[in-house]
């Protein structure tokens, strides 16, 4: 933990052989504020600090005139909370280790008062004084701690203050402090962790006077400009010092990164590649930049390119490149008569060597280029591309709309395709050629002369043509003259049937309202539209939307009735009979009149309707609607009454409890009563399904609360009664001290409600363990396994409310454990223990800092039965809480190999049983196998036995094989002796 060295770096100066009178009076500053109750590596700060600074003192002289101040140990809040606990003399060094056991971390961080109150006591400005601050936190009360630092340097004789910032993470912090040591020519430092303990110890310096700091120096090679990327070919350093020594010759690196001391340097790079050199002066100053970058000159690049003298126009080759390969360069086709030097198409040479490379869309003579990322063309070769062509073949006259076969020869480059077209202007559809031929095209709905066309997709290209010509295609459609509006209605017809072809109604000159398609056959049913007048039948292309054939129908009036009782009650379920042409998906619906309806049922569902009401009273309009277009064709009126409901809950319970509410009320499918705050959203509640009186559970807090019956629809509130909670008692009795993971009985009174629980968990935070009041007094709750102080809860499951207290401090749990010092891999040792024996406590086995490999139970007694690790090593025992897996006691063990030998034959007879002499530990479960040379799988395989020797039957099929011993624990093969299966 840095911040440790940081204490015992600056203490140390304290205990250094000088004369007594060039010692500096001292005053040691600790942060008691409540922050450091954190933890570094679950441990609390404030322990750390405690044990560190108590070791710490007994290395200094007691001469040294010495003092500790404090600050934020006593008082929340208040930024005068700064003491000097011990006086600075000589032979203070038991008092200070007193005071500093005795710190209990609770208020805030007046860091900067705290080291002018240690300055005062010092009397800094009349003797030599040093004070060293220890603080995890940023100043809350003093705004400039820099400020402060200023005017005790500029008043002091010779003024120091040492900071050292633990497990300080915010940056205005860290200044803060940095700034209050620097200001006085101290020295700042900070800590993180526990594993730069050790690292540190040999590196903090007790030398007063600091030496000058190397700065961190970067060398830099780059090409054309500054700006340019690093060179990623060879560069050679040499560095030459002030004093002109070389402290690096000829290092290869890019950046080269060196720690210099202030002064200036002779930097020369050397470029292997081109063999060129270039040197510059670096002026190294401490606190500045000291960075130089070297340019060197872009060499001119060259590349050639090989590929076929002649190609296809539109056709893609393989171009094969030689040349730089930077991340953006690329292969292109270009005009060598344009005036642009752009590239028609081209390739990324990242995408490999040779590039695939596509022709333009016409002949002539053109020009391979490969350009870099910037457009600049560093090699070219010419290349000629050649004519193609491609024919069509298909019927001279077809159908208008209809699909054609169209035959087709031509490249197939990729996305070519035939396409059908007036001549002279755009396509008006086409299929891909890489479809296969023949090509599938859609003719146009208009009659008359068009072209078919193959075309390259690049460029758009047309490659070949043939004329064709298209003829009307007739249809007819033949609904019935007269229909009822909203019928589905058979509609028999004649058409092309091409795909999506539909049959459609909708009124003269308008769009149609409804449709069917053509390919659900001839009659197609068809749904009229629900408003009664004249309709038009139509027999309509999908391409183009065109109407090839049309027909009338006259629609007549759809009728329907709905007959509800005269009157019901608000938020009933009423029986409505009906009367009407039930389509699919019409319904009874109930709404205020010139409104949208509240609720409704399906006609399907049959007739009567079981249709519910509104939950507010008043007039209302019953309704036949149509699905199509939610037409109303029928309506009658129903008056709604009031709804009646009330609850008795008794005037006044204990917060928490379940009270019994007798209720009164319609009783609607999920109708509830539930409690709450007035004006509130209810907290609890009940449905009253359940019955009367409703089981109903109060609320925690104590005060008056409302009680509702609640109609499911609407959430409408019908009845209400007051009630007034009156406070939840509880206490629990834990003794005052135990053992950390122990099971300790605890006495309480209390509730018991449903799964209220006894908990125990660090003041403020969650709790740890628990265990429920309904499995009685006294709880047998288990204690958290690190020792400190802690808060024993009961606690309401509702909420998580905490309704009594108790604290308790644990006390740590101890064990030891006694293996022998030795043992071979996988036997089974004895491991001696004492320890807690907890539920499914362990003892284990493993490297340290790692995982376990083997472990037994502490239940299964004493001494504990543990399997040592397959593989030889220092392992170590371990005796481990099963609550947080914490160990609590370690031993190491040195694990050795056991030697093993096979001396079986070296062949044997296909299909036979042979013995095998061995020697070797035949723990359970290990066997010798056979099987392929260097395979850990067998085809056949024998158990060990202790002192016999192994019968191990031959596979059936002759070969040359491997015998070996596997041991069980970590299947790990201990020897292994060539064998031969004989025919």
């Amino acid at each position: 933990m840095r911040y440790l060295l940081a204490v015992i770096g600056i203490l140390g100066l304290l205990a250094q052989p000088v004369m007594a009178q060039d010692r500096p009076n001292s005053i040691l500053v600790l942060d008691g504020s409540g922050s450091m109750w954190g933890q570094i590596d679950e441990v609390a700060k404030i322990t750390i600090a405690q044990e560190v600074v108590t070791g710490l003192l007994s290395t200094i002289p007691p001469e040294q005139q010495l003092g500790l101040t404090v600050y934020g140990h006593r008082t929340r809040g208040d930024c005068t909370d700064i003491e000097v606990m011990v006086t600075p003399g000589p032979d203070t060094r038991d008092a200070i280790g007193a005071a500093v056991r005795g710190i209990k971390p609770l208020g805030k961080t007046p860091m900067t008062d705290a080291v002018i109150a240690a300055a005062q006591a010092l009397r800094y400005t009349e003797e030599k004084a040093t004070v060293i601050l220890v603080s995890d936190g940023i100043e809350t009360c003093n705004p400039d701690p820099c400020a402060a630092a200023r005017l005790l340097e500029e008043a002091g004789i010779d003024f120091t203050a040492h900071v050292i910032g633990f497990d300080v993470t915010d940056a205005e912090a860290l200044a803060q402090m940095q700034c209050l040591a620097e200001e006085t020519g101290g020295t700042f430092l900070t800590a993180s962790n526990a594993d730069e303990l050790t690292a540190a110890l040999t590196t903090v310096s007790a030398t007063p006077e600091p030496e000058p700091m190397p700065v961190p120096s970067v060398m830099r090679a780059v090409e054309g400009d500054t700006g340019a990327p690093l060179l990623e070919d060879p560069v050679l350093w040499t560095v030459t010092g002030p004093d002109g020594a070389a402290l690096v010759t000829d290092q290869q690196a890019n950046p080269l990164e060196l720690d210099l001391l202030p002064g200036a340097y002779k930097i020369t790079a050397y470029r292997v590649q081109v063999e060129t050199e270039q040197a510059a002066q670096l002026q190294v100053i401490a606190g500045a930049d000291a960075t130089l970058t070297l340019v060197f000159e872009k060499p001119a690049v060259t590349a050639t390119l090989d590929a076929s003298d002649t190609a296809a126009m539109g056709d893609t080759i393989a171009v094969t490149w030689n040349g730089p390969a930077g991340e953006s360069d690329y292969v292109g086709i270009g005009d060598p008569q344009a005036d642009s030097d752009g590239a028609i198409n081209y390739s990324y040479v990242r995408d490999g060597n040779p590039v695939s490379l596509q022709m333009p869309p016409r002949e002539g003579a053109f020009e391979l280029r490969y350009y870099q990322r910037d457009g600049t063309i560093i090699g070219t070769r010419p290349i000629t591309v050649t004519p193609v062509s491609a024919t069509l073949d298909a019927a001279e006259t077809v159908a208008a709309g209809a699909p054609v076969d169209v035959t087709w020869t031509g490249p197939d480059y990729s996305n070519d395709f035939v396409a059908v077209g007036v001549p002279g202007e755009k396509y008006t559809n086409y299929a891909y050629t890489r479809n296969g031929t023949p090509a599938s095209v859609v003719m146009p709905n208009e009659p008359g002369t068009y072209e078919l066309r193959y075309v390259m997709n690049q460029d758009r290209t047309v490659l070949g043509t043939r004329a064709i010509n298209v003829v009307a295609v007739m249809a007819s459609v033949s609904p019935p003259a007269e229909a009822i509006a909203g019928a589905v209605v058979p509609v028999p017809w004649e058409g092309p049937d091409y795909k999506n072809d539909f049959i459609g109604v909708g009124k003269p000159g308008e769009k149609y309202t409804n449709y069917e398609y053509t390919r659900n056959g001839s009659p197609a049913q068809l749904q009229m539209p629900t408003e009664p007048g004249d309709y038009e039948v139509r027999y309509v292309l999908s391409q183009g939307r065109e109407v090839i054939a049309t027909t009338m129908i006259t629609l007549t009036d759809v009728a329907a009735t709905v007959t509800p009782p005269a009157q019901a009650i608000a938020g009933a379920v009423v029986p409505v009979p009906w009367e009407g042409p039930d389509y699919r998906n019409d319904f009874i619906g109930v709404g205020k009149v010139g409104e949208k309806y509240t609720n409704y049922t399906y006609t399907r569902n049959g007739t009567p309707a079981q249709l519910q009401m509104p939950t507010e009273p008043g007039d209302y309009e019953v309704r036949y609607v149509l699905s199509q277009g939610r037409e109303v064709i029928a309506t009658s009126m129903i008056t709604l009454t009031d709804v009646a409901a009330s609850v008795t809950p008794p005037a006044q319970a204990i917060a928490g409890a379940i009270v019994p509410v007798p209720w009164q009320g319609p009783d609607y499918r999920n109708d509830f009563i539930g409690v709450g705050k007035v004006g509130e959203k209810y907290t609890n509640y009940e449905y009253t399904r359940n019955g009367t009186p409703a089981q109903l559970q109060m609320p925690t807090e104590p005060g008056d609360y409302e009680v509702r019956y609640v109609l499911s629809q609407g959430r409408e509130v019908i009845a209400t009664s007051m009630i007034t909670l009156t406070d939840v008692a509880a206490t629990v009795t834990p003794p005052a001290q135990a053992i950390a993971g122990s099971i300790i009985p605890v006495p309480w009174e209390g509730p018991d409600y449903r799964n209220d629980f006894i908990g125990v968990g660090k003041p403020g935070e969650k709790y740890t363990n628990y265990t429920y009041t309904r499995n009685g007094t006294p709880a047998q709750l288990q204690m958290p396994t690190e020792p400190g102080d802690y808060e024993v809860r009961y606690v309401l499951s509702q909420g998580r409310e905490v309704i009594a207290t108790r604290p308790i401090a644990l006390t740590e749990v101890t064990a030891q454990i006694t293996a022998p010092q030795g043992a071979v891999v996988g036997d089974t040792v004895p491991i001696t223990w004492e320890g807690p024996d907890y539920r499914n406590d362990f003892i284990s086995v493993g490297e340290p800092g790692e995982k376990h490999s083997a472990y037994a139970y502490t239940r299964n007694g004493d001494p504990a039965q543990v399997r040592m690790p397959p593989e030889p090593g220092t392992y170590e025992v371990r005796y481990v809480l099963n609550q947080g897996r914490k160990v609590i006691a370690t031993v190491p063990v040195t694990v050795s190999d056991i030697a093993v030998t096979l001396n079986a034959p070296i062949n044997g007879a296909a299909g036979t049983t042979v013995a095998i002499p061995f020697d070797g530990p035949s723990y359970r479960g290990d066997y010798i196998g056979i099987g392929a040379p260097g395979s850990d799988d067998h085809v056949g395989h024998v158990n060990t036995r202790k002192g016999e020797v192994a019968q191990l039957s031959l596979p059936d099929v002759p070969g040359d094989y491997e015998l070996f011993y596997m041991m069980n624990t970590g299947k790990r093969v201990m020897a292994r002796q060539p064998f031969t299966v004989t025919p």
